[in-house]
């Protein structure tokens, strides 16, 4: 999907690691929420409390998921999964632009 249609975006940003990694939120008429941000370089550590779907929009990254010893690069076009109330790392070695999808389940 190239773009959202009758979406509510939220006009306050967050912003995390002194500005290094910035997000806006955008919620659908179905209650539906995604998070499209940039993330300069740096490691990072985020936790979250729902399911996440990251696609890579432009860059690449490392990620570290739970319970895994090692990172694995995703890329321009790759999405991975995060499974809900866990931590995950990443090693950012570009600027990389990503959407964030929060599931319910």
């Amino acid at each position: 999907m190239k773009e959202f249609k009758n979406v509510t975006i939220v006009k306050k940003a967050n912003v995390y690691f002194d500005g290094k990694v910035t997000s806006r939120t955008v919620i659908f008429e179905n209650g539906e929420r995604k998070t499209l941000g940039i993330m300069l370089p740096g490691n990072y550590e985020f936790s979250t409390g729902d399911k996440e779907a990251m696609e890579i929009l432009a860059g690449s990254l490392e990620v570290r998921l739970p319970g895994e010893d090692r990172f694995v690069t995703y890329k321009e076009g790759e999405t991975f999964f995060v499974p809900a109330n866990s931590k995950f790392s990443l090693k950012v070695n570009e600027a990389s632009d990503y959407c964030c999808s929060y599931i319910k389940e």
